[in-house]
């Protein structure tokens, strides 16, 4: 009774009101509960705004990263062919594709304003339209999987695409939702900037805009999560497992606190080249008799400082205009054309360089040349039976680059000597050319590759003692291939002439080298003897002096790293199951097929060699096709000089057979010895060991390419040095593309960012990821002295 005099009558509602009000605020709380779970929810096909958190992700954006992802396309150590799942096309009425984006937009907003400036409705719906595409488009197909692979469905996965946040809109909206938008970070430019930059051609900036950078492979744009707030840290949505790297160091830290790059200060300036320019240590060479000054001297410790621009330096000309003309500033060089200009080496002419295309043997042209050597003998087949061959002495390497018109690969070498920059030339021009001597040490090449070996008057005394320089040259020849000689002996009636002629007939006939033709070139007033390797050891069983001697049984031809000549023949392989008892497939049937001799071995990742070589060429395929042509904003009509820094079975290039490139496949001396297979299949590369310098000039190759060798090489030496090396070879504009561990990938792209290159794309997922750099003009003003490369 108290109570119910306590009760307010002027405030009291009937019990049939309150039972009205109690229903509505259910409903109310129900449709707040149905709100809640619809704006939290992934929908299938399109790509979220919401960065992944630490620790987890909602089980239905697990569910849509199944149903749509198309898997990263490696893992570290293991074999993995990139075909795709089936995506699945979710239509959504555009309501609710802004509704959701709305959602996405005000949970986003408690972390950064810049992500919820993104989320507009405009932006939404084309975001929607290209993440339903793409995974309407994804190509089917079915993993198979290397030991170790994990799941492509986990969380985890990052990408960015470093391009002005205006130019990502004006490109979405022209290209029709084409590409997926990506967040970059203040002050990095577009993609089309970086390709128009540094004195690139005009048309070079519509290519960009026609392939921007946000393009990835098809089926990939819904897995793949915006980068929306890279102020702090590249990795800001990266998964649990790489959360701990991303922690322990910032890439803003290591920019400011790390790393602060130097000009190199050396007397070769734009040229530097450590390991040939070392003059502390060649200073101290007791001999320069064998050509020892030529030869490699490494410093103790890898330079960490940057080599400078050449003053007035453009973008290289596109071949195969360059194989005629390149810009004088970017080889200021003219010694060259003073001696040879006679024999249409190069001339000077206005701002060029230009290169009629001839040499010492062929002043009226290489092709002529080219043609008389296979008139001489029909069996060397340019571009079928031949295919790679080695050109010692190559000057300006004009007979290589006329080469590619026969569908033939020429590794051209010549040391850094008195005919300036040569070797430098030949890159510039798009011509591949190496730095390499004939001195003390075997060529960093495995045995029985080339199926021809060519010297035209390349100043070679290969005579003289026991001949130990032509036994370097049958190491490296195949089985039953040729070896050209173009020189004065073999046409000139001189004393000298004649009694190195006398000379090289004793050694040959003691090599067991068959003198199959002597034909002279009238139009050229020159020529050439050409001799045929065997193809048994039967005519090494038969002489009857041990002159030149066998090798012993213990000497791998192939043991090519630092090892010293000796003046001794191989035998040749004569099981039919051993490299070299064959000849290959012709071209172009070889770059795709097993070599005959992987049947009795295991494959590098564990399964039977040629089943191995077959699903690691699929894989590159897959890769290129559909990631690298597309989706890193490379404008491949641009590139013409490739390395593919860590080569297995060389499937990165042969996946690029179809363009107007060449790759350097290098094989690093701790990895597996895999470089015979890549010369098997019609394609050439060398060893090098990555705590060194390269052999070569610097800002000579368009792509470097580095599949998981950057996170192996850090625990032998200074990753800060290999990053400086890599500046050195590539060209300004140039592009690094690095698949690696995630640790890796955000250091490679911290000390990208200190020396102002462009971010052009990153990805991640699982621990693994795809970073795509591109080098700029930028140069410290500050210099270090390097006094081991002061004469």
């Amino acid at each position: 009774m108290a109570m119910g005099k306590y009760s307010r009558v002027d405030g009291r509602k009937s019990s049939n009101y309150c039972s009205t009000i109690s229903m509505v605020a259910f409903v109310a709380l129900c449709l707040v509960g149905v709100w809640m779970f619809m704006s939290s929810s992934v929908v299938p096909g399109q790509s979220s705004n919401v960065p992944v958190s630490q620790g987890s992700a909602t089980s239905q954006g697990k569910q849509s990263m199944v149903e749509n992802s198309k898997g990263f396309e490696d893992s570290s150590g293991d074999l993995q062919e990139g075909s795709s799942k089936d995506g699945e096309s979710t239509e959504n009425s555009n309501t609710d594709n802004q509704s959701d984006l709305e959602d996405d937009s005000k949970v986003t907003e408690t972390q950064t304003e810049t992500d919820s400036n993104q989320a507009e409705d405009g932006d939404g719906k084309k975001e929607d339209e290209n993440s339903g595409e793409a995974g309407s488009n994804s190509d089917s197909g079915e993993k198979e999987n290397r030991s170790g692979e994990k799941s492509e469905s986990d969380e985890g996965e990052k990408t960015t695409t470093d391009e002005g946040s205006s130019e990502n809109k004006n490109d979405s909206e022209t290209d029709g939702g084409s590409g997926e938008k990506s967040a970059s970070d203040e002050g990095e430019k577009s993609t089309d900037e970086g390709e128009n930059k540094d004195g690139g051609e005009s048309n070079e900036g519509s290519q960009g805009k026609d392939k921007a950078v946000e393009v990835f492979p098809a089926g990939a744009q819904s897995e793949l999560l915006n980068e929306t707030n890279t102020q702090n840290a590249a990795w800001s949505t990266q998964a649990a497992e790489s959360q701990k790297e991303k922690n322990s160091q910032s890439p803003s830290d290591v920019k400011k606190d790390g790393q602060a790059w130097k000009v190199c200060n050396t007397t070769a300036g734009p040229d530097y080249i450590p390991c040939l320019d070392n003059w502390k240590a060649i200073r101290k060479l007791s001999s320069t008799k064998h050509y020892e000054h030529r030869e490699r001297h490494c410093p103790d410790e890898a330079p960490t400082c940057l080599v400078p621009v050449p003053e007035g330096y453009k973008q290289s000309i596109k071949w195969p205009k360059s194989r005629d003309k390149i810009w004088y500033y970017n080889v200021p060089h003219t010694k060259l054309a003073e001696i040879k200009g006679h024999q249409n080496w190069v001339k000077v002419s206005g701002e060029y360089l230009t290169f009629p295309g001839g040499g010492t043997q062929f002043k009226h042209g290489a092709l002529h040349y080219i043609d008389f050597i296979q008139d001489s003998l029909l069996d060397i087949a340019w571009g079928k039976r031949t295919r790679v061959i080695l050109d010692v002495g190559c000057g300006v390497a004009s007979f290589g680059g006329y080469l590619f018109e026969r569908d033939v690969l020429a590794m051209s070498f010549a040391p850094k000597d008195e005919h300036e920059a040569q070797v430098q030339f030949a890159l510039e021009r798009g011509i591949p050319a190496t730095l390499a001597v004939m001195g003390t040490k075997r060529l960093p090449f495995p045995g029985y590759v080339f199926d021809v070996v060519h010297c035209a008057r390349c100043r070679v005394p290969w005579h003289i003692e026991g001949g130990k320089l032509l036994l370097e040259l049958n190491r490296v020849l195949r089985p039953g291939g040729y070896f050209v000689w173009s020189a004065t002996p073999v046409y000139q009636k001189l004393e000298e002439d004649v009694g190195i002629w006398k000379e090289m007939t004793k050694l040959t006939k003691a090599m067991c080298w068959e003198l199959v033709v002597i034909k002279k070139d009238k139009l050229n007033g020159v020529g050439a003897a050409i001799y045929r390797k065997p193809t048994s050891n039967e005519c090494y069983n038969q002489r009857t002096k041990n002159e030149p001697p066998l090798c012993k049984e213990s000497d791998d031809p192939n043991a090519a790293w630092n090892v010293p000549l000796e003046a001794c023949m191989h035998k040749v392989p004569e099981d039919e199951s051993l490299r070299g008892s064959n000849w290959p497939e012709q071209w172009p049937k070889r770059l795709e097929s097993p070599p005959y001799w992987l049947k009795s071995q295991v494959g590098v990742y564990g399964k039977p060699g040629q089943e191995d070589f077959a699903a690691d060429y699929k894989h590159w395929k897959n890769v290129v096709s559909q990631s690298y042509l597309n989706g890193m904003g490379i404008n491949w009509s641009s590139v013409r000089n490739v390395m593919d820094m860590r080569a297995v079975y060389g499937g990165f290039a042969a996946a690029l057979k179809d363009l107007q490139v060449w790759v350097m496949n290098v094989v690093p001396i701790d990895s597996p010895d895999t470089l015979p297979i890549i010369y098997e299949r019609g394609l050439f590369g060398m060893y090098h060991d990555w705590c060194q310098s390269f052999n070569t000039y610097p800002r000579t190759y368009d792509v470097l390419h580095a599949d998981h060798l950057l996170s192996v090489v850090k625990k032998r030496c200074n990753l800060v040095g290999l990053v400086a090396e890599v500046d050195r070879i590539l060209r300004p504009g140039g592009k690094l593309i690095v698949r690696d561990n995630v640790e890796t990938i955000t250091e490679v792209e911290s000390l990208a960012k200190s020396m102002n290159w462009d971010i052009r794309m990153i990805y991640s997922k699982e621990g693994e990821g795809l970073l795509c750099v591109q080098k700029t003009m930028w140069r410290p003003k500050e210099a270090e002295l390097i006094t081991s490369a002061i004469m």
